[in-house]
């Protein structure tokens, strides 16, 4: 609908006109499971005042039909006043009452109320999903975040379904009953709550299974509210299928330890009553922090072997989704440009909290650094990078801008302040912009000014320097060495912010790390730490004179520990110690740091991917940190297909392919590690037969090694790779299928089908995907992933239809599923010919070409394929480095 898409600055015009009052919503879903109504009943009354009488304003309501519109007790005429996604409030008086009554679509994009059938059982199950503007799909509304208010929710739903949302229930009426006298619907009345931005309500609905258990805590003598004591009820749940598989006690585990930590650490009470989780189907998220109420996808149930990994990513989010309560829920951004407010705390803090309050401790830091921070810098040197706090004109741009910049980057940004002002200073501010703002909309000064009375400190230039930039510093050590000892050491600093084409020379508080081979007993064969010095970086050269005289080290690490954001080169002897001995650094923070520096350099054709892939085969086996290592896997992979040379790929590949081998037979027996391997071997044979007998062999149960457990999950993979290479029929996988149907397997099933290697699959994939609506979103992606699966031959076909179908995709799909469709089917895995120019790349020139011809297309569409061209070019041009050069010549 061409007025969906509200502009920032139609919102402050309506900001500056209206303050709400109330909420009260009535959602009629009992006829939720007859999947052949498209529609649901709804109805709004809000309560709002006018700062100027006889002004008009609107509401947002994006449905099937609007029924009944009456404003102060008059009808208007809905012909007249609804337009699109919007109804139009005329001739306001001082003080409104409006009640819309509509029919809202059930969703199956994940967007709004989405209603899922479980082809375990049968069962419909339905919940909600509203960031950042979707709550408009269920009830009109003031559709923006710094218009909240009190909710109060009716929700009429069958009678044998439990229904939650924000608040406990307050009251419960049947509604209906059958011939037999029983009861087939009952409306529950909720309690209502808080003042709270649109987008965070929610509504939960089907027959769920949940269990219940209780958090206390009195706060202590030394807070703000002593003796103050808080019971908090929680509750979680999944579907019914799944319930053998909820491990609630250890998810209530963390969540009562984030509740201690976050509501010591904050000095505010939590403040939404009830804390329940529900683990829901087909989540576009990881996550969402709707106040009472949180969401999460159901992939945190492990119905398969699962790694400590997995478990520490879960608890991760948990604590994460804990830290909106706070941040984002009690005080919120007051427009999307200020996203990074609730984003980047969250992220921050929900890795503080595993680290201080759970017993993955450390580890948690490991992985920000793998995973985290990689994420930031792949989004920080796209064209379409923004600072942290970003110009958002609009909900599409909002949308598209959930991204590394926003969680990760800012993540790592304020680590780098917390440790800048220090910790007790960081979280003074934090409480005191708590108490100043509770329940209120915030922008970027209204949070510096707390930190910085507490630190002391001007955080403006700071501000300036790494909020309001864009863009990513690279740190590049050189040192001179004379008779064994370092007699200089510098650190050059290059950025430039790429949406301004200016430097952007920032300072950085970090440690610089020296590492030689000890000599000790212990350390006999081991890198290990032997100095460190503090180190100010700023402008383009810093000398560092506490290095002088030290002895030359075989590694040096800068930003040892992790503590500024940037990428870091490594110096050339550095290179060659990497290259030779990476597994042997003890530390394991400064080795996922030395690791992330020559990926860095495979994607900026620094480094031939060639090495990198020989450095994983060789250092990889026996890495004790599971999310380490499986950065590693995925990055290897990501290297072979994406980053060598096409002539040396197949080498590279057997190569890889036989370390992941050999390492999956030597791993200990049932481990994390030995799971790993395995996966890798599954997702490496999707591109090569060289695995496909033993991927066989695995699937019958022979030379399967020591408690390796082959099963549901790994046996898809497994099936998804013999299927990829022409290996397995349409009757095998249908008959695995039947073996045991899940939701799971049912996605797994769609995978293997679309990568079928043979014209009449990728056609069918491509009809249900780009012509067809019948998918749900999770389908959608599992279609998408299986046919992107194969060779040339097969795909090359698709390049012309591709870039012919964008703007129709675009414009008849919601923006969730059009992202899916437009990122997903992108050509991205191309070969670069000997000598050519990655510029000149068919490919490239296509994607440049409707670029030029669509100037006015869609933001959210451009900005897709100018980040996918920039990943193909990426790609060709370490393509040409690696064909430029011998397979060890980096040095």
């Amino acid at each position: 609908m061409s007025n969906s898409n509200l502009s920032r600055a139609e919102a402050a015009t309506r900001k500056s006109l209206i303050t709400v009052h109330s909420y009260d919503v009535r959602v009629d879903i009992s006829n939720a499971a007859d999947l052949d109504d498209p529609g649901f009943a709804t109805q709004s009354t809000i309560t709002f005042s006018a700062h100027s009488p006889g002004a008009n304003t609107f509401l947002d309501f994006i449905g099937q039909g609007v029924n009944e519109v009456v404003l102060n007790g008059r009808a208007l005429d809905v012909g007249q006043v609804v337009d699109g996604a919007r109804i139009t409030l005329p001739a306001l008086a001082a003080e409104n009452r409006v009640t819309v009554r509509a029919t809202a679509a059930y969703s199956r994009s994940g967007e709004g109320l989405h209603r899922f059938q479980d082809p375990a059982d049968g069962r419909i199950y339905t919940y909600t999903q509203y960031e950042p503007a979707d709550a408009r799909r269920v009830f009109a509304n003031f559709e923006q975040p710094d218009l909240k208010a009190p909710f109060t929710f009716h929700v009429t739903a069958p009678a044998h379904w439990e229904v939650a949302s924000n608040q406990p229930v307050a009251g419960y009426a049947e509604v209906g009953r059958d011939e037999q006298g029983q009861a087939v619907s009952g409306c529950w009345d909720f309690a209502p709550t808080l003042p709270i931005s649109t987008y965070i309500t929610t509504i939960l609905a089907g027959p769920y299974f949940k269990v219940s258990d209780q958090f206390s805590m009195v706060f202590g003598p030394d807070s703000a509210h002593a003796g103050t004591a808080l019971a908090i009820p929680l509750t979680a749940y999944c579907r019914a299928s799944l319930a053998d598989n909820f491990d609630t006690d250890p998810i209530f585990a963390v969540t009562k330890a984030g509740l201690a930590y976050f509501n010591e650490l904050f000095d505010y009470p939590y403040p939404f009553g009830k804390y329940d989780q529900a683990f829901v189907p087909e989540y576009n998220l990881g996550a969402m922090e709707n106040p009472g109420l949180v969401t999460f996808t159901e992939s945190y149930i492990h119905t398969s072997r699962a790694t400590d990994t997995q478990y520490q990513q879960r608890a991760n989010t948990i604590m994460h989704e804990m830290a909106h309560m706070w941040f984002g829920d009690l005080v919120t951004m007051g427009w999307w440009d200020d996203l990074w407010l609730k984003e980047s705390f969250a992220d921050l803090m929900g890795h503080l909290a595993v680290a201080d309050a759970t017993g993955w401790g450390a580890k948690s830091w490991t992985m920000f650094a793998s995973r985290r921070k990689a994420w930031a810098y792949v989004q920080d040197q796209l064209p379409t990078t923004h600072p942290i706090v970003a110009d958002i004109p609009n909900l599409e741009a909002a949308k598209q801008n959930f991204d590394g910049i926003t969680y990760a980057k800012g993540a790592s940004v304020l680590k780098q302040l917390l440790a800048y002002v220090g910790r007790d200073a960081f979280m003074a501010g934090a409480r005191e912009y708590f108490r100043a703002h509770e329940y209120s909309n915030t922008s970027l000064a209204d949070l510096l000014e707390p930190l910085g009375a507490a630190s002391g400190r001007d955080l403006a230039q700071w501000a300036a320097s790494w909020l309001q930039t864009a863009g990513i510093s690279t740190l590049t050590p050189t040192l001179t060495v004379a008779d064994g000892a370092i007699t200089s050491f510098s650190i050059a600093q290059a950025a430039v912010d790429p949406t301004t084409g200016l430097p952007a020379l920032r300072p950085h508080r970090l440690s610089v790390g020296l590492f030689n081979f000890g000599t000790s007993a212990d350390d006999a064969g081991r890198l290990v730490r032997t100095h460190s010095a503090a180190v100010d970086v700023a402008g383009p050269v810093t000398d560092v004179e506490a290095l002088a005289g030290l002895p030359a080290p075989a590694l040096i690490v800068v930003n040892d520990q992790d503590l500024s954001y940037a990428k870091v080169r490594l110096d050339p002897a550095s290179l060659r110690t990497a290259l030779a001995s990476l597994g042997s650094v003890a530390d394991p923070l400064a080795r996922s740091l030395v690791w992330s520096s020559l990926w860095n350099a495979v994607r900026d054709a620094v480094l031939p991917a060639g090495s990198y892939v020989t450095a994983v085969c060789r250092h990889a086996a026996g890495e004790p940190d599971i999310a380490l290592l499986q950065t590693l896997a995925d990055n290897a992979r990501s290297a072979v297909a994406h980053y060598c040379a096409p002539a040396a790929r197949g080498g590279v590949e057997a190569e890889l392919l036989a370390a992941v081998e050999r390492h999956l037979d030597a791993a200990a027996p049932g481990s994390d590690e030995q799971l790993v391997w395995a996966r890798a071997l599954a997702a490496l044979g999707r591109s090569s037969d060289l695995p496909t007998a033993r991927i066989q062999g695995l699937l019958a149960g022979d030379a399967v090694p020591q408690e390796l457990a082959v099963d549901t999950e790994l046996r898809w993979l497994l099936w998804e790779a013999l299927a990829a290479r022409g290996a397995a029929t349409v009757e095998q996988l249908d008959a695995e299928l039947a073996r045991h149907t899940t939701a799971e397997t049912r996605v797994a099933r769609t995978t293997a089908g679309a990568a079928r290697p043979d014209a009449a699959s990728k056609a069918a994939a491509w009809e249900q995907a780009v012509a067809g609506t019948s998918l749900t979103n999770e389908l959608l992606s599992a279609t998408i992933e299986g046919f992107m699966v194969g060779g040339h031959e097969l795909l090359d076909a698709y390049v012309e239809p591709y870039f012919a179908a964008l703007n129709t995709v675009w414009v008849t799909r919601s923006i969730e599923i059009a992202s899916r469709i437009v990122g997903g089917l992108f050509p991205a895995r191309q070969d670069l010919e000997d000598g050519a120019d990655p510029l000149a790349h068919p490919v490239v020139v296509r994607t440049d070409a409707w670029l030029a011809v669509n100037p006015d297309a869609a933001t959210g569409l451009r900005r897709i394929l100018v980040e996918q061209r920039d990943h193909l070019v990426r790609a060709l041009t370490a393509q040409a480095l690696a064909a430029s050069l011998t397979a060890g010549g980096p040095a």
